[in-house]
Formats: C-alpha cells, sequence, structure tokens
C-alpha cells in the first residue's frame, strides 16, 4: 500500500474511499514491493540457493517488465518454490466487497454480485481485507482437468434454488482461475495439459475476458500468470500451444546447482534431521560430499535418463538416510556417539532408486546396481580430491623378466596392497560397534600410516573415517577387492576374488596393472 491504513477501521466502501485508498493492478503492486525490496538491499527470494546470478535476476527483471512467467526447467529445481515466494511481494492486505467469490476491488467492481451491491447499498457496501497468503492459488495440469475447473460453468443447483433461468449471470460458478483475480495464478507441468483446455487462457492472457457456456462477460480480470514445465515434455511427451507460448512474455531457465558448494548448502538447508539425531550422529564433511557427489554423478549416467533429471530431494533423502542409518546402528549398539562412516553409504541405496528414472540399458542392469555404482562413483571421483591418483599406480606396467623389481614403497598404497595380496581382508559388518571398526581397520597394514601422512592433525574419530575411506577409495581403483553381502563389506585381494569367479582365463599383460 502506499500509505499506511488502519484496515480495523475501515469496515465500509465509503471508510475506505476517505482512507484515501487507491487502487492498483497486481502486476504493479509487485513491482513496486520488488522495487522497494532492491533498494534496501533485500533478497526476495530468501532459501533459494544458486539462482543468485542466474535465475533470480531474470526473475525481477520479468517482474519489473509485468510480464507473465513460464519456468523452464528439469525436476527438482525449486520452479514451484519460486512461484509461492512471490507471494510475499504482495501488500500485505487488499480491500475486496464483502462476500465476492471474484476478489472484487471496491473501486472497481467486477462481478455482476459486486455491482449489485454497491448499488444497492453505496458507501455502506461491507468491505473485507485479505491477507497476501489468501491471494495465491495453484493447480496441477493433468489430462482431466477441464474448462469448467479453470474458467467455470453454470450451476443448475444454484439456479434451482435460486429459481434462476440458465441465462442469468447469477447462475455461473466460477472456476479457480476468476477466483484468483488479483493474486497469482500458477499451473504446473503446463504441457500435460489439453491442448483444448490451454485455448481457453488466450483471451485471459491477452484481454482478460472470460467465456463461460455461452455468457458474453466482460471481466478484465487482474492475475499474474505463473506457468512451469520440464523442458523435455516442452517439446516430446507434451506440447504448449504456439499462441499460448506467445502469450508468456518471459521464459526463464532452471538449472542444477552448478557446484558441490551450492548442493551442500541446500542439503542442509533443506535436510530434516531431528536435534536427537544431531546431537547422537556426527556428519563429516568428507560424508556430506560423497553424498551430494551422487546427484552429481546420477546427472551424467549412461543408464539415468537425462530427459528425467535428477532432483535435488535425491541428495536431501539421501543424508537423512544416512543419519538415520548411523543412528540405527548406534541404537542396536547402545552408543551415545557415532559418525556416518562410508559403510553407512549403503543405507542411501533405497532413497537413490527411487529418486532416479532408468533408461533401457539401466532397468536391465537393475535400480540396486546402478544406484550401488553411482555410490562407488562418487567415492572414486572424489577419492583423488583426498589422496593420491591410484591411476598413476595402476599405469606402471610389471617389469619385464629379468629387470629389477620396483620397490614397494614406490607406490603409496604398496603395503596396503601387499596385505591383502598376502592373503588377509577386513569385514566390516555394517551393525559394527564403532570401536570394533576401528579396530579391524588397524589391523591393515599401511593403511593408518597413510593417513597420518596426508591428514597428521586427524583426531582418532576422522583418521578412522578416513582409513575406511581409503579402503573403498582402492576397491573404486580396482587395486583392492570389495563385496557387499549379508550385511558386511568385505575387502580381500583383487587377484583372488577374480580367481574366485569361475574359470575365468587370463593373459600374461592382464596382470600387469595390478601389480
Amino acid at each position: 500500500m502506499s500509505k499506511k491504513i488502519d484496515i480495523q477501521k475501515i469496515v465500509t466502501l465509503g471508510d475506505l474511499k476517505k482512507s484515501g485508498y487507491q487502487s492498483k493492478s497486481i502486476k504493479e503492486e509487485i513491482r513496486n514491493n520488488l522495487i522497494k525490496s532492491i533498494q534496501d538491499k533485500q533478497n526476495p527470494f530468501e532459501g533459494i540457493l544458486g539462482y543468485e546470478d542466474t535465475v533470480i535476476p531474470d526473475v525481477e527483471r520479468a517482474i519489473l517488465s509485468r510480464h507473465n512467467i513460464l519456468f523452464l526447467g528439469l525436476r527438482g529445481q525449486a520452479k514451484t518454490r519460486m512461484a509461492r515466494q512471490m507471494v510475499d511481494l504482495l501488500d500485505e492486505y487488499i480491500p475486496i466487497i464483502a462476500g465476492s467469490e471474484v476478489n472484487d476491488d471496491p473501486l472497481q467492481p467486477l462481478s455482476r454480485f459486486a455491482v449489485d451491491i454497491i448499488a444497492e447499498h453505496g458507501d455502506n457496501t461491507p468491505i473485507h481485507w485479505v491477507h497476501r497468503k489468501e491471494r495465491y492459488g495453484e493447480k496441477l495440469a493433468t489430462p482431466d482437468v477441464s474448462v469448467s475447473d479453470l474458467i467455470g460453468d453454470i450451476d443448475p443447483i444454484k439456479a434451482a434454488n435460486l429459481k434462476l433461468s440458465f441465462a442469468d449471470e447469477k447462475v455461473i460458478h466460477y472456476g479457480i482461475i476468476p477466483r484468483s483475480n488479483r493474486g497469482i495464478f500458477v499451473i504446473n507441468e503446463l504441457p500435460d495439459l489439453q491442448a483444448r483446455i490451454q485455448v481457453s487462457l488466450f483471451n485471459i492472457l491477452q484481454e482478460g475476458d472470460i467465456q463461460i457456456r455461452g455468457f458474453k462477460l466482460r471481466m478484465p480480470l487482474d492475475i499474474l500468470f505463473v506457468f512451469t514445465a520440464n523442458p523435455e515434455d516442452y517439446t516430446n511427451r507434451g506440447s504448449i500451444v504456439t499462441p499460448l507460448k506467445d502469450r508468456i512474455e518471459s521464459q526463464i531457465l532452471t538449472h542444477y546447482p552448478k557446484s558441490i558448494e551450492t548442493s551442500l548448502a541446500i542439503t542442509e538447508q533443506e535436510a530434516n534431521i531431528l536435534p536427537a539425531q544431531s546431537s547422537r550422529v556426527e556428519v563429516s564433511d568428507l560424508a556430506k560430499r560423497l553424498i551430494e557427489q551422487v546427484s552429481f554423478e546420477a546427472r551424467t549416467n549412461e543408464f539415468v535418463d537425462k530427459k528425467s533429471g535428477v532432483s535435488a530431494r535425491l541428495t536431501i533423502a539421501a543424508f537423512e538416510s544416512a543419519v538415520s542409518s548411523a543412528e540405527r546402528r548406534a541404537i542396536i549398539n547402545n552408543e551415545k556417539h557415532t559418525q556416518v562412516w562410508i559403510s553407512d553409504l549403503s543405507g542411501i541405496i533405497p532413497a537413490i532408486t527411487g529418486k532416479i528414472e532408468l533408461v533401457y540399458e539401466g532397468e536391465q542392469e537393475g535400480p540396486y546396481e546402478v544406484a550401488l555404482n553411482l555410490v562407488n562413483k562418487s567415492i572414486r571421483t572424489l577419492f583423488v580430491q583426498y589422496f593420491p591418483n591410484p591411476d598413476e599406480i595402476k599405469k606402471r606396467k610389471a617389469p619385464k623378466k629379468g629387470a629389477a623389481e620396483a620397490p614397494a614403497a614406490e607406490s603409496p598404497y604398496g603395503l596396503i596392497t601387499k596385505w591383502f595380496d598376502a592373503g588377509n581382508h577386513v569385514d566390516i559388518l555394517l551393525d559394527l560397534k564403532d570401536a570394533d571398526k576401528i579396530a579391524a581397520l588397524y589391523k591393515v597394514e599401511g593403511l593408518f600410516g597413510i593417513v597420518k601422512k596426508h591428514y597428521p592433525k586427524a583426531d582418532e574419530q576422522q583418521a578412522a573415517l578416513l582409513m575406511e575411506f581409503v579402503l573403498h577409495g582402492l576397491a573404486s581403483y580396482s587395486l583392492i577387492s570389495k563385496k557387499m553381502i549379508d550385511g558386511k563389506i568385505e575387502f580381500k585381494d583383487l587377484m583372488g576374488s577374480m580367481m574366485n569367479l569361475g574359470n575365468l582365463h587370463f593373459e600374461e599383460d592382464d596382470f600387469s596393472d595390478y601389480q
């Protein structure tokens, strides 16, 4: 509002006129409030992360231009959330004619109801104040949505009760769009709306006119329209009819987080972790980054359908599952405090399988195997950020016959792989006590040494986590083997595990990469 008005004292049309209240369109209203927000250095889209230099400036330009908006992006890119937060740019309260179905402006009435009641009561016409939270309408576009749902229809029951003819305007039942007058109206997944239903939106967007069962109504509806669509739906599964697309002035492309840091911040903000869980389970930066990396791996994986996208909800659910996995283990072992171990990531598999859509090859592989593969690729990608790249070791070919063998010390992982080559193995039970897990890790010769070398300031808990990480990392680079069976993860030497697979035949050169 242009000036402060005591809404409790304004209860009639006459009171409103005396107050000096001036009507303005919703697009002008949002524009003015956005300008004030920008001038005050305030972010109108608080909590929307990763869009500060891309989507948010585009939205602000569209609002300043008084445009209707189409958000074009894959699932889980905060399209609907952006639309809902636009409500905060509305004035806190606006006046309407009391009892109006279409939020009639008392100074500029639209409906027959409002015109008649003002004609009857004049300045004594009762006024009702509507809060901005009530000025938002949303509809998910589905094939069964009808023109009646959106625009309206004749109500035969109303006609019978009021003993009115179907030709009387009072028998009209308004749909959700007219009822959203002077507000924001969102249609999600616009391409799923049948073409003939999309046609019904033409005049509303351009002229503000609506037609209901032959009634010629001139109702210049005052609505900010926001549409959302998946770009693949836009071209393949469904489509936005060209004349409608032409009437949506601003089309804004959304995107997934471009960096791990942004993704981490989103998960931190959105994950629903109970205080009891936070006090009992510690989540290291390493574990958090491994979980976030899963979604980045999924978005480029050949088994995952890129047209569908991988929502930020994957990592949020995976983070919650990892914490719960550690909490469950602590409850079983009656431990007051624990941390999320790398082995706890096996507990995030159900959170992954429900959040990705697979291509044909992925379906053949199986959702569980694909999810497991994504976790292993996440470990492989991040491992080289913490420890030397094992690929450099694997590239060293075995010496030719007669040549002196290279000393094991040349490989930073030589002592570890040699320990496994001697027939030793480590079994990490998923529900193992922390103390027992640490004891098992310290049995591996060279494991603590490489962690201490690269992270000399790590405490016992951090060092143990890194030791486990080294085992998973070496397995992801095929320097040792890893198997998940019957509630445990088994680490062994690679050659022995390969020999146990069956009657496999290797050429001499096949072994050189692993020596």
